[in-house]
């Protein structure tokens, strides 16, 4: 019986893993909690154990017993060898059958991002791996732009005039759950998109429609979103991460549409309406 180790546990790909993985009878699924399990990971019933990427200390703990590990970047960790090698150099002592790693969609051609650093050390380190690469979260809109969406009615996004493949979230955890379980994706890199490109403006035009309020995409530049997230008080070294992405977005690189979620789910992508009718409340700040 797989013991799978889920970090991130209460982010927006880990919490729908970790519920997916509790309602199978056939594996063991530990969430890593940095604080305080919530009411309803208690409610869950999952065994959850205290985990810092930060702390060399919780290492051993959350990996005892653990032949499978989930995980991704947190966003806040800009410096792979400094924040991430220690773990994975722990993983490799300890021994593992695969590490689920959610990268991103074109990072074999962007050596400079911290997700393909952090590839590197995986395959270097010779750990069996699934790497997980989608286009941007649509769930981007709902943490880092949200502020803006619900005081300003505007998509403050640094994107140009160009297109991009939203991915819902959910439908990344429903794919790693599924690498997690069959062996077959062991090895692989999977690129995956939702099932259309499209500009932040006809985003805007979207959520226009749906949540019945003007919303408008005001194309910021690279700088003055640099400045903007800075002066909010956003770590400098994380809003050089975003700026990097949505410079590659400017260049094209996020419009790509495939069809892996089809592939490996049997079902379609969510769509960036469906998305938005789904959170119609948080982004009109109803809830």
């Amino acid at each position: 019986m797989d013991k799978i180790l889920v970090l991130g546990s209460t982010g927006n790909i880990g919490w729908p893993i970790v519920k997916q993985l509790a309602a199978e009878d056939d594996v063991d699924v530990v969430a890593g909690i940095y604080h305080t399990a919530s009411e309803a990971m208690k409610q869950l019933g999952v065994e959850t154990r205290h985990f810092d990427f930060l702390n060399s200390a919780t290492f051993e703990v959350a990996l005892k017993g653990v032949n499978k590990i989930f995980f991704v970047r947190p966003p806040e960790l800009a410096k792979p060898q400094k924040d991430m090698l220690p773990f994975l150099t722990a993983v490799k002592k300890h021994g593992i059958d695969q590490i689920v790693f959610v990268s991103l969609i074109g990072v074999e051609k962007n050596p400079m991002v911290p997700h393909r650093k952090i590839e590197r050390m995986i395959t270097d380190m010779d750990l069996p791996h699934t790497f997980i690469r989608p286009s941007f979260f649509m769930q981007n809109l709902t943490s880092t732009h949200l502020q803006d969406i619900q005081q300003n009615r505007d998509l403050f996004v640094p994107a140009g005039h160009s297109k991009t493949s939203f991915i819902d979230a959910r439908d990344i955890a429903a794919v790693a759950v599924t690498v997690l379980r069959d062996p077959k994706y062991l090895g692989q890199a999977l690129a995956i998109t939702g099932p259309e490109a499209i500009t932040y403006k006809q985003a805007a035009q979207i959520m226009t429609t749906e949540l019945g309020v003007p919303i408008t995409y005001s194309k910021p530049s690279l700088l003055k979103f640099r400045h903007t997230m800075i002066q909010r008080g956003i770590k400098k070294e994380f809003v050089n991460v975003m700026v990097m992405l949505y410079v590659i977005t400017q260049l094209g690189n996020a419009k790509t549409v495939n069809h892996t979620i089809e592939t490996v789910l049997h079902r379609p992508a969510t769509t960036f309406t469906e998305f938005v009718r789904d959170n119609r409340k948080l982004f009109l700040n109803q809830q």
